[in-house]
């Protein structure tokens, strides 16, 4: 199949699908209609292409492919093995690394596997603390990650909610880890990765940059990257990437082989080709000038929303942002995290809520809002799209009428509605 053959072959099997089974066909028409009427600005969320949605349908979903390439533990892997080598390729040549493992089928499985490869239990790690903008595998005892490991967690200062470098560099002299976690999910500012660089080498400990949320802005030179300073990079593949739900590993070649065996056997099992045959392709137009413009505008686009947000009374965590994030405080508007999501999600603009540094709101409240610019940015919006659905944030959450804003938002959604 051809990606020209991808729409007309993506309606057969709709219709397959409503013949075998109308009532998941049914509730996959539903997200359509619910996305069709409402902002999707979740961080964490982006658009596929219509590529990459090819590729994940293809005939390699049927596909056992154990091992790696030219190491299969099944026969028939022929074509399998000169896609992942397509992926592993692309990836190296995009993020300019030594070494790439196309295989984690998640952010998370990617980080489990960057752990297996560099630490044994009840090793020091030090990241980021959840409270600061840390991801549950930086240390949550519900993770993996805060049962196999003796995580310590380094935070923002409180004046300007920037990364406390001199605490790091202290609690890596305390504490003397394995290894030093840099960077987070809610942190919206770039890090300083040579920083982090010279901490770890001054305690002799391995550094793993958690990239998840910028390695689209990475791709597209809009954010540095950490491969030339980190050990081993953890990346995903959907966000901004644009690509399948999926992890990415780079490293240096000194550590390609325990990242492999780390990888698969020990924390996965045959590869999920189609799933790397959609990431070889995302990868692919990653490297595209339309890419590029896509990031820029959804760089430029979340600097407007934070701008709105600040003007209506939600400052923006750390005063602004450097990439795709925002992140805003909504105490000074009576609100916790959780009624904020609320409002929004009532008027049909769709964020998460977040943790705020050094506040004192319990955890299952937050005073603090989380969004995205990626999936409006690759449906079309620009800067002045996006300063409007900043400024409709702000009249929600100042407490003004729901449909009015819901209505700008519907005709929103519709005149965007339809783009990849």
């Amino acid at each position: 199949m051809t990606v020209a053959d991808a729409r007309p072959a993506h309606w057969e099997a709709a219709e397959a699908l409503r013949t075998a089974d109308p009532l998941i066909a049914d509730l996959l028409a539903a997200e359509d209609e619910r996305r069709a009427g409402s902002l999707q600005l979740l961080a964490g969320e982006s658009l596929a292409t219509p590529a990459v949605l090819a590729a994940l349908t293809g005939p390699l979903v049927d596909k056992y492919a154990d091992g790696y390439p030219g190491r299969r533990h099944h026969t028939g892997c022929a074509p399998a093995d000169t896609v992942e080598l397509l992926a592993i390729d692309r990836a190296r040549e995009l993020f300019a690394a030594p070494h790439a493992n196309v295989q984690p089928r998640s952010g998370t499985s990617a980080m489990l596997a960057a752990y297996a490869a560099l630490l044994r239990p009840d090793d020091a790690v030090l990241a980021m603390s959840l409270e600061h903008g840390g991801h549950l595998s930086a240390g949550s005892r519900a993770n993996f990650s805060g049962r196999w490991f003796r995580f310590h967690g380094y935070g923002v200062r409180a004046d300007d909610g920037l990364i406390d470098l001199d605490q790091v560099r202290e609690l890596a002299r305390e504490h003397r880890p394995k290894a030093i976690v840099a960077g987070g999910i809610s942190y919206p500012r770039h890090v300083d990765w040579a920083a982090f660089r010279e901490i770890a080498d001054e305690v002799d400990a391995y550094l793993i940059a958690a990239a998840g949320q910028t390695a689209g802005l990475v791709a597209a030179g809009a954010a540095p990257s950490p491969v030339p300073h980190a050990d081993v990079t953890v990346a995903t593949t959907h966000k901004l990437l644009r690509g399948p739900r999926g992890g990415l590993l780079l490293c240096t070649a000194e550590l390609a082989d325990r990242i492999d065996r780390a990888v698969f056997p020990f924390s996965q099992g045959g590869a999920a080709v189609h799933e790397v045959a959609a990431k070889a392709v995302a990868l692919a137009q990653a490297a595209t000038p339309e890419y590029t413009g896509y990031v820029r505008r959804a760089v430029s686009g979340a600097r407007a929303v934070a701008a709105a947000l600040g003007a209506a009374g939600a400052p923006p965590l750390t005063g602004g942002t450097d990439t795709h994030l925002v992140s805003a405080s909504v105490r000074a508007l009576g609100l916790t995290g959780v009624e904020a999501e609320r409002r929004c999600a009532a008027a049909g603009l769709m964020l998460g809520r977040c943790a705020v540094p050094y506040d004192p709101a319990p955890p299952a409240e937050t005073s603090g809002i989380r969004l995205g610019t990626g999936t409006c940015a690759a449906q079309g919006m620009g800067e002045a799209e996006l300063g409007e659905v900043g400024e409709l944030l702000g009249r929600v959450l100042r407490g003004e009428a729901v449909e009015p804003v819901r209505g700008r938002v519907r005709e929103l959604a519709r005149a965007f509605a339809g783009r990849r």
